[in-house]
């Protein structure tokens, strides 16, 4: 529990009155406490009248399923019983419903234990009167509280507090708390509350300290000092501040006294400023002319309403042809597309594989001419190493001549295996160079495709944002951006600039009578969705400025400009009247007059069915008699159906329509987790594609490693060959070897060359096949191209064809509506008039605040403002060298203000910690004595009342060390030695604590007092005495309330309005048989 209120500093004026009352008459009372004085003077006293308790009632608590309720009198009240009948428990009840913990009620250590044995909870109702000026929160609680307990079987308690009638006014324990500390209720002081277990061991097992309570003050007088401590701390600081806000003080007030060069200037821009107010009320006034003009014209002339119908209902038919016709051109094209594109895939699949299959063959076909090379090279070099022999045949071959001549058919051999080694490297590097051109050309492609998969990734998140965001607020299903656009347009409404505020999204205006039409309907609306309505074209410009800063990049809402009525148009002459089916126009819920008219005019709702079954859409709209006035029809899955066409819808699903959010939000986390499934096994695909070809890459740049070593061992072997060749000296060898080894040559070499012309042959057929597959895909994507192109300018007259239409209708439907509102329209303009005059009022008004006398002013407002402008141009570029006047007078006022204040501020604290401190001296002074008065009044009433049975007593009160000793002897006056509490019996230490308490009570202020079973250890004339001297000072303080709990019957008390005797059934003492065999 929080900290309570001292005792002296819970007591209210009212209850200081009364105790002061009270204080001279129980000074002056003798030693006689005659019972029945005790109850002449008890029915006088007045009763209380708050925070005393009205009734108590329990239910399943402890060993009791019901007990109460108890009605409890102002003043006596004694709780009397057999023990086991309930006595502890009601006070216990009290305790614990009135905020106290277990261990304080040392009946239990846990609030668990104090529910009946096989019961979930148990239930505590206190009734507390809440009359008088002390009330707590009269107008809400009424004359009494009544504060509910109930402790469940785990222990945890809650609360419930109602006023007077039962209505429950808060179930938080603070609510409570705020209660107990107004009424200064303490149920942990035993000087409120003494339990039967603490008045057993009240005054001998308690410690000295523990009997010595005034924490509340100390803390009180703690706070406010080292409040006072940060107080100076505070100040400290301001004095610092103040020097340097003294400083900036001085600076501006300089700075303002150097202002005079600007002033003949500053005279006239004002002398401009006068003039062109004057000349702004010129000109509203020349603008009323024309009104006035045209009212006289459109008052004379109604034929050309006339004229304009029948000429828009001609732009209409055309313009609804050339769609049609548009129309017909792009669903024409669309199919051709369709037709050609799985062609032009399938031929770029086949020049692919063309383009695989002749670099292939290339390769073979350049192995094959360096194979020819190198096997013609050697017969060339066999066909002369043979004419050197047979010259020299008849030479002698020295042993040196054999050797080199072995060590050149090595080379030989090893040069023939390092070309062949070459030759394949070569055709290594080209197969990985095309795989590494190939990697990167895929990996473009595929870097694009993931960007496209992490762009619809992206918006499918801020459409999931989207859909939660409107749990709670369905307009962020039309956009991020959209809620701040309508808080923009509300604080632009605000300030004036709207003269009729824009409705929008129309999207976010309509409900829908149907939920399964939503797709549908969106399908038929969609860009008018999130489209707004402007009154006038003036609002639109202002509408537009606000979506520039609300939607930066990408595009922006649709704004339609159209004059605000009350009232839907009528048009039961042109609308679809179908038996089965509705119109768009019959499906939604449209509260706004305005929001249905744009949809009639810009869609034409009305004459658009919505058919949820496609075979039942083409069988109306196709089955060659389609509903009179019906232009199209809508399926439930958002499909198109005309009378000869059908479009199939791209989307699937409703986006600002549809109800179930939470299934939308469903539908959008699947499809986000596929879409992030496919994205990450995309990303595996393109690091397994990186992966291969960084390992070609490797493989490439280790091939040419290779290459360069072979080609460096090539020249390395053909110098060695050559300078073997050179030696002068004859060689003898046997030519046999040579010629048969020259035979094989011209054998290899007759092969390579077939081989060779097969695969030049090879490679032009594969050649000629590539550039014919290159040819067709080339013709067949520029077709596509074309097509493509073709398809453009028709999309955009569709598009401008479509607003042409929408266009012609809405002007058509002006003309009409102008036509058959012609005379109110001509009020209108005189309407318009009227507030053009009052316009101008407005302007002559405003114009005389500014100069209150007429000018005559030639000069146009266009001259006058350029002339003001470049007026204020050449004051602001002299007060840019000088500093703006107003900047200065402004900041010389605010750093006066400020040094000012922050003075102001300091004398203030200083005077405060001045005045604190005085405070605290005399609270001081007024605090010891207060301590010093309580304990001789404490220990008087403890002398008093022990003087009662002749006993004799010493309490001393030790303020220095905060504690309080207390010893009582029984004799005979001073014959007999002062002991130690635990010394004495149990019927002399129950009459001691009666005594202490009862002195406790003279001093310390509580709405009641409540004891168990005080007298349990006393004999008749201890409990009698005790009896009258309680009673007597119940009758001292009538605007309290006693309780008394207490096995005696208390038969004896006489009757008294004012003392109430709660008599508590005995207890159930029958026992079963116990199970014991």
């Amino acid at each position: 529990m929080s900290k309570r209120k001292s005792s002296n500093s819970g007591i209210t004026p009212d209850k200081r009155s009364r105790l002061s009352q009270h204080k001279d008459k129980d000074e002056e009372e003798t030693s006689c406490f005659g019972l029945g004085d005790s109850l002449s003077s008890l029915s006088q006293s007045a009763s209380g009248e708050v925070g005393i308790i009205e009734s108590i009632s329990l239910k399943n608590f402890m060993c009791h399923s019901m007990l109460g309720p108890f009605a409890f009198g102002p003043n006596v009240n004694f709780v009397v019983g057999n023990n086991g009948s309930g006595k502890s428990a009601v006070l216990t009840a009290l305790i614990v419903a009135l905020g106290g913990n277990a261990h304080t009620t040392n009946r239990g250590s846990s609030l668990k234990g104090f529910v009946k044995e096989g019961e979930s909870s148990a239930d505590v109702s206190i009734t507390l009167s809440n009359r008088g000026r002390d009330a707590y929160k009269r107008d809400v609680f009424g004359r009494s509280i009544i504060i509910d307990l109930r402790i469940s079987s785990e222990g945890l308690r809650t609360y419930k507090v109602k006023s007077q009638t039962g209505h429950l006014v808060s179930s938080k324990k603070e609510e409570l708390i705020y209660i107990l500390d107004h009424f200064n209720i303490q149920v942990d002081n035993p000087v409120s509350i003494l339990t039967q277990e603490m008045s057993k061991h009240f005054l001998h097992s308690k410690g000295e300290g523990d009997k010595y309570k005034l924490d509340q003050m100390k803390e009180d007088y703690s706070y406010i000092m080292k409040t006072k401590t940060m107080t100076q701390n505070t100040v400290e600081k301001h004095k610092e501040t103040l020097q340097e806000l003294k400083r900036r003080y001085h600076e501006k007030e300089e700075r303002y006294k150097n202002l005079s060069s600007l002033d003949e200037m500053q005279q006239k821009l004002d002398v401009l400023k006068n003039q062109m107010a004057w000349a702004l009320v010129a000109e509203v006034e020349q603008e009323m002319k024309p009104m006035r003009e045209r009212i006289t014209a459109e008052e004379k002339s109604n034929i050309k309403y006339d004229q304009k119908m029948e000429e828009w209902e001609g732009k209409v038919q055309e313009a609804s042809g050339i769609f049609k016709q548009l129309q017909d051109q792009l669903e024409g094209i669309t199919e051709r597309m369709q037709h050609l594109q799985p062609r032009c895939t399938e031929l770029k699949s086949q020049v692919q594989e063309c383009n695989r299959h002749l670099k292939r063959a290339e390769a073979t076909d350049h192995q094959k001419k360096t194979n020819l090379r190198d096997l013609e090279k050697d017969k060339d070099q066999l066909n002369k190493r043979i004419k050197e022999l047979k010259s020299s045949i008849s030479q002698l071959n020295s042993a040196d001549t054999q050797a080199r001549m072995e060590r050149m058919n090595h080379i030989r051999a090893e040069l023939e295996k390092m070309a062949f080694h070459d030759s394949t490297l070569a055709q290594q590097i080209e197969q990985f160079a095309e795989a590494c051109d190939s990697a990167e050309e895929n990996l473009g492609r595929m870097s694009q495709e993931q960007k496209d998969l992490q762009r619809a990734l992206d918006a499918k998140r801020r459409d999931r944002a989207a859909m939660e965001g409107s749990r709670q607020d369905r307009l962020c299903r039309f956009g991020e951006h959209m809620p701040g656009l309508l808080k923009a347009i509300d604080e632009a409404h605000r300030r004036g600039k709207f003269k009729r505020k824009p409705i929008g999204p129309l999207g976010y205006c309509i409900r829908l009578q149907d939920p399964d039409l939503g797709l549908a309907v969106e399908c038929c609306l969609k860009a008018l969705m999130l489209a707004f309505c402007c009154d006038n074209h003036q609002d639109e410009k202002v509408l537009q400025n606000i979506m520039r800063s609300c939607f930066p990049h990408g595009r922006r809402p649709q704004i339609i400009v159209s004059r605000f009525t009350d009232t839907v148009y009528n048009v039961s002459s042109r609308a679809v009247n179908h038996p089965e089916y509705p119109t768009v126009l019959q499906a939604l819920d449209i509260e706004n007059s305005v929001v249905a008219n744009c949809l009639i005019d810009m869609r034409g709702i009305e004459t658009i069915l919505l058919i949820k079954n496609a075979r039942d859409a083409r069988r109306v709209m196709q089955g060659g008699y389609p509903p009179h006035h019906c232009r199209e029809a809508f399926t439930r899955e958002g499909d198109q159906v005309y009378i000869n066409r059908y479009y199939s819808s791209d989307q699937h699903r409703a986006l600002y329509l549809s109800r179930d959010v939470e299934d939308d939000i469903r539908h959008l986390q699947s499809a986000l987790e596929a879409q992030e499934t496919q994205l990450e096994r995309f990303q595996q695909n393109m690091q397994s594609v990186r992966e291969d070809a960084r390992q070609n890459k490797a493989h490439c740049d280790r091939a040419h490693r290779d290459r360069l070593n072979v080609q460096e061992r090539c020249r390395t072997l053909q110098s060695e060959l050559t300078e073997l060749q050179n030696v002068e000296e004859p060689q003898q060898e046997d030519l046999k070897p040579l010629e048969e080894e020259l035979e094989e040559l011209v054998s290899r070499i007759t092969v390579c060359r077939d081989e060779c012309e097969a695969a030049r042959k090879q490679v032009l057929a594969l050649k000629k096949e590539y550039e014919e597959a290159e040819r067709l895909f080339r013709e067949q994507r520029e077709a596509l191209s074309k097509i493509a192109e073709e398809a453009e300018p028709i999309k955009e007259h569709l598009s401008n064809s479509d607003q042409e239409v929408a266009r012609s209708k809405h002007h058509k439907k002006h003309y009409e509506e102008k036509r058959k509102s012609h005379l109110d329209m001509i009020k209108g303009l005189k309407r318009d008039l009227n507030v053009k005059e009052q316009e101008l009022q407005t302007s002559i008004a405003k114009a005389s605040e500014i100069c209150p006398t007429r000018i005559e002013v030639r000069r146009t407002a266009t001259s006058l403002d350029s002339e003001i402008s470049r007026l204020k141009h050449k004051i602001n570029t002299q007060q840019d060298q000088q500093g703006d006047r107003d900047t200065i007078v402004r900041q010389y006022h605010e750093a006066k203000e400020n040094f000012i204040n922050i003075a102001r501020q300091v004398k203030g604290l200083e005077a405060f910690i001045r005045q604190l401190t005085e405070i605290m001296n005399t609270r001081h002074n007024v605090y010891t004595e207060l301590r010093m008065y309580l304990s001789v009044r404490c220990k008087y009433y403890f002398d008093s009342m022990l003087s009662q049975r002749g006993y004799i007593g010493k309490m001393t009160f030790d303020h220095k060390n905060e504690a309080l000793s207390i010893s009582v002897q029984p004799g005979e006056g001073g014959k007999a030695a002062l002991s130690d509490m635990r010394s004495l019996s149990g019927g002399e230490r129950s009459f001691s604590t009666v005594c202490f308490v009862l002195s406790l009570w003279a001093i310390a202020e509580a709405p009641f007092r409540a004891l168990d079973e005080f007298d349990v250890y006393m004999d008749m004339v201890n409990r009698r005495i005790s009896m009258d001297m309680m009673l007597k000072i119940a009758a001292s303080q009538g605007y309290r309330q006693f309780i008394f709990l207490t096995p005696q019957s208390m038969s004896s008390m006489p009757d008294n309005d004012l003392i109430r005797i709660l008599r508590l059934n005995d207890p159930d003492r029958s026992q079963s048989n116990l199970p014991f065999e």
